[in-house]
């Protein structure tokens, strides 16, 4: 019985004049099998119903136990902490420590980057190595300072200083970290982690060698020394200008130089020491490692030696240092934050969030991917959102994950996110007890510390070979991105490749084409031989069929009939049967590319068929202008013997998704169609449809099923072929067979006992009935079906139910291709020819 909402909802299709049984589906409003009579009574069916718009709600939204799941997934750490064992602690000491010492001075070097105070640098990476343990599903990754998004803050700080001179610059650099981490953490909260999938991995390759080129170039003056030029420039300039000033280059160069020879050095004698003695391999680790800090404190003390006196003297010191660096946390504030502020960054914001996404996520995959553990993505950018949202309260400006210290923090063995804090006292103690220190270290120094290290993220040129040989269009890409930060700006780099990419990746969904796919039938090969199912079976093995058409080794593929898809091109194919036509979507199938795809598939069909009636027009004027048919006093031509067209079925495998602009599409074509094939019609079959949306699509479309004649004369007699399948479970076929096995082989073993011969060596008359049962028990599919009671029945010889794979609503949506062949060629001769 009707519900009062059913009630409703049909007055009002009918005030409003919405006719709900458009469709008229198979001539009937009743469910049927399809038969030629059509009958609801005649056998147990299946009937696939459709989904509806309250079905869709209740999947999105929510329930009450998913919104407590996503509550308790914001805090991974409540997931491990409770199990914490000494074990764990002791490799997060080590790998704490560790990154302690290498991130104190590269912190304070990428400040310098930013244009800000190297406190700040300290700071940042406080604040990240603490807070993001809370919200951590990577145990690896270190958040703080990165060279890449400080020359990103840095470039963005020079211009708001321009718009708003009397703004510090760190409180310029604050905002910009609170309004970045603000967009990352509702991304994160919002569980929009996939975006980040948008960005190709040429753009990410670009974009880090793009930057470190970038980067290295603008330290290169401040290692040598250099004066009388810019090194904020674009790089370009910034290179000719280093050449043009070679002449300054004064006693800083003499640190710069041998600094970074001295960590070049450093690491290759580790890399081959640990190689020549694999039993010390961890310890040569730690010593590479600690390389960073070693080459810092080295030059500390010659700078020591050097400025000794001009410190006490307050004299220009010889070799430039860093300076008073203020103890404690003396930035620490409230920040400051109006709209003049983020007006002044608001058209670089884009670039910053991009560059928190990128760096952090694709590190964060990589090395789960290396260590065997899955990360949430949107739950990291709720770790660096939280992140970028608190750190600028102690005086922290924008930080990510940084590479090369999740490199050393992954290989010195980190157990768990933990080790963060291990990390936050050593930079702690560097804050509070080191500011005496940090007077003597060498700008020189750190410039040398910073090109070493942004020299690990640009992309080698195997690896480039490497993309060019699965993507030369992508290579191009990459260089692209590259050229433009080199000649123009890391932020423009960043936006060219993305939307170069983004460009490529619509012009192959517009310009998708699909495939007509032609049978080959093939035989399964073992070496030499083709497989022979006849052989004995084994001992310890179920018996074997013999080979018959449609099985393992010998059955029926069907493949591009252009080979464009690496098939050996000897292989002859041609339709599968004249007038038939059997087409493969490639990419999707919506409205971008849906005229493309339709376009080539009546292309191919006009060209490859002839009109079913060629005196469809009575007269010459009523042929179409772009169809003038042949010449005055010449007689219609027979298009060269070929077929009329009969049926069409789509292969909808790569098919997720349809929406109006292709399904109006597809309905044009089907009536362009029918015309053509007047007084036939041309039956549509589908394959393959792995959405329920996309069957509810075309089946309001009318698709899916008979209509009646274009005369009105009511059904014709269909022949409609469904797919069955067994039930399975306890009265599946190979259940069947396992309990024979098994039956067969206790049998075996008690006589065994018994003394008696062995049934296989010298069968008996028992063995030879039980071989007979087996053999008759092994019928075809089409024997069960007669046992069966339609489609739904059950086979009371052997107990095997069987019931149709697909609803019997919609005949003409089919399981494969085999099976829509199957049923285009049941009903291709009622066609004309």
């Amino acid at each position: 019985m009707a519900t009062t909402a059913t009630k409703v909802g049909h007055g009002l299709a009918k005030v409003l004049g919405i006719d709900l049984h458009y469709r008229n589906e198979t001539g009937s409003d009743r469910i049927t099998r399809g038969e030629s009579v059509f009958s609801i009574d005649s056998a147990d069916s299946y009937v696939e119903h459709e989904p509806t718009a309250v079905e869709w709600v209740r999947d999105t939204l929510p329930d009450s136990q998913q919104l407590l799941a996503y509550t308790y997934s914001l805090f991974p750490f409540v997931h491990w902490i409770g199990r914490y064992n000494i074990q764990w602690l002791t490799g997060d000491l080590i790998a704490g420590i560790t990154v302690g010492a290498v991130v104190v001075p590269q912190s304070m070097a990428y400040a310098s980057l930013a244009n800000l105070p190297v406190e700040f640098g300290l700071y940042s990476s406080f604040m990240g190595v603490l807070i993001y343990w809370f919200f951590a599903t990577s145990k690896d990754i270190t958040i703080g300072p990165v060279a890449v998004l400080s020359t990103v803050t840095g470039s963005v700080i020079l211009k708001a200083e321009e718009r708003l001179p009397g703004v510090p610059r760190d409180i310029v650099a604050s905002s910009l970290a609170i309004i970045a981490g603000s967009i990352v953490l509702f991304l994160g909260l919002a569980r929009l982690g996939w975006i980040v999938d948008l960005i190709s991995l040429p753009a990410i390759s670009a974009f880090m060698t793009g930057s470190a080129i970038s980067i290295a170039v603008g330290q290169v003056p401040a290692m040598m020394g250099l004066t009388g030029f810019s090194s904020r420039g674009v790089t370009y300039k910034v290179i000719i200008e280093s050449l043009k000033h070679l002449g300054t280059t004064d006693l800083n160069a003499s640190f710069g130089l041998t600094a970074l020879f001295l960590l070049y050095l450093i690491r290759y004698t580790c890399n081959q020491l640990a190689k020549r003695y694999p039993s010390k391999a961890k310890t040569f680790f730690f010593l590479n490692t600690l390389r960073t800090a070693f080459v810092i404190l080295l030059y500390v003390l010659f700078s020591y030696l050097v400025n000794r006196h001009h410190k006490a003297n307050h004299t220009k010191p010889k070799i430039k240092t860093l300076g008073t660096v203020p103890r404690g946390f003396k930035h620490a504030r409230v920040p400051h934050i109006t709209t003049d502020i983020i007006s002044s960054f608001a058209s670089e914001l884009p670039s910053t969030v991009i560059v928190l996404l990128i760096e952090h996520i694709s590190i964060a995959k990589s090395f789960g991917r290396v260590n065997n553990y899955v990360i949430n993505p949107s739950q990291e950018l709720v770790a660096i959102g939280v992140t970028n949202c608190l750190g600028p309260f102690l005086g922290a400006y924008p930080a990510t994950g940084s590479f090369s210290r999740t490199a050393i923090k992954s290989k010195a063995g980190v157990r768990t996110p933990f080790a963060g804090v291990i990390t936050a006292v050593v930079v702690l103690l560097a804050i509070y007890a080191l500011p005496a220190m940090f007077w003597y270290i060498p700008n020189a120094a750190l410039s040398a510390v910073i090109i070493h290290a942004v020299g690990d993220l640009i992309t080698p040129p195997n690896t480039v070979y490497q993309f060019w040989r699965i993507s030369p269009l992508e290579v191009i890409i990459f260089f692209a991105g590259v050229f433009v930060t080199i000649f123009s700006s890391i932020e423009n780099g960043i936006y060219t490749t993305v939307s170069v990419s983004a460009a490529m990746f619509l012009f192959r969904a517009f310009k998708a084409r699909g495939r007509f796919m032609g049978k080959a039938k093939i035989h399964s090969v073992v070496g030499d031989h083709l497989i022979d199912r006849t052989e004995e079976p084994k001992r310890d093995s179920s018996p074997r069929k013999t080979p018959q058409e449609n099985e393992d080794s010998v059955r029926n593929i069907f493949l591009p009939i252009d080979h464009h898809d690496g098939s050996n091109p000897l292989i002859e194919l041609e339709d599968p049967y004249p007038g038939i036509f059997i087409y493969r979507f490639s990419e999707g199938f919506n409205y971008p590319n849906a005229n493309h795809y339709l376009d080539q598939l009546t292309e191919t069909i006009f060209a490859k068929t002839r009109r079913t009636n060629p005196h469809s027009y009575n007269r010459l004027g009523d042929r179409p202008w772009n169809d003038p048919g042949p010449r005055r006093g010449k007689e219609t031509e027979d298009a060269n013997g070929r077929p009329t067209l009969k049926a069409i079925i789509l292969d909808m495998s790569s098919v997720n998704n349809v929406d109006l602009t292709s399904i109006q599409n597809l309905i044009d074509v089907r009536n362009q169609l029918d015309k053509y094939a007047a007084p036939d019609t041309v039956d549509w079959h589908f394959t393959n449809i792995n959405n329920r949306w996309t069957k509810r699509a075309l089946a309001a479309a009318g698709f899916g099923y008979y209509s009646p004649e274009p005369d009105n004369s009511g059904l014709h007699r269909w022949k409609p072929i469904f797919s069955v399948a067994e039930l399975g479970g306890s009265y599946s076929a190979a259940a069947e067979a396992e309990a024979r096995h098994n039956k067969r082989l206790a049998r075996t073993a008690s006589q065994a006992q018994r003394g008696e011969q062995d049934i296989e060596a010298q069968p008996t008359s028992a063995g030879v009935r039980a071989e007979e049962e087996q053999s008759s028990e092994d019928g075809s599919l089409s024997k069960q079906l007669e046992y069966s009671k339609a489609y739904g029945g059950v086979d009371t010889a052997k107990g095997t139910r069987i019931a149709v794979v697909q609803g019997l609503n919609r005949p003409l949506f089919h399981v494969d291709v085999t099976a829509a062949l199957d049923s285009a060629l049941a009903n291709a001769q009622r066609k004309s020819h």
